[in-house]
């Protein structure tokens, strides 16, 4: 199945993994505020100036987890904080690149 929008593919899992990647969503927007939110291979994905981020949930045989790079155990608390630091890294990497920022 192909989703057009983050809502309508966040809204095609259980309520409990929507809760998650909608807050994984919120940490992102924080992160990078002038990220431009798309659907890319079916996960959530942020951009700006490049790729940010992809993100989503796979079923495993113990459940759902959550991918952003890790793995997150959805009975576990989310690290938002090293959320937010990765997103932060990723957007000066892409400006760096750009040669829009220094180093």
């Amino acid at each position: 199945m192909r989703f057009n929008s983050a809502d309508e593919l966040i809204a095609a899992f259980p309520e409990n993994v929507q809760d998650v990647l909608q807050k994984i969503r919120q940490a992102v927007k924080e992160a990078a505020p002038e990220a431009e939110e798309a659907v890319s291979y079916n996960m959530l994905a942020f951009k700006q100036k490049g790729n940010l981020v992809w993100f989503g949930a796979f079923k495993n045989p113990s459940g759902y987890d959550v991918r952003f790079g890790l793995f997150f155990d959805l009975d576990k608390p989310l690290p938002m904080d090293l959320i937010k630091q990765a997103v932060k890294f990723r957007v000066k990497e892409n400006l760096i690149s750009k040669g829009l920022e220094q180093t």
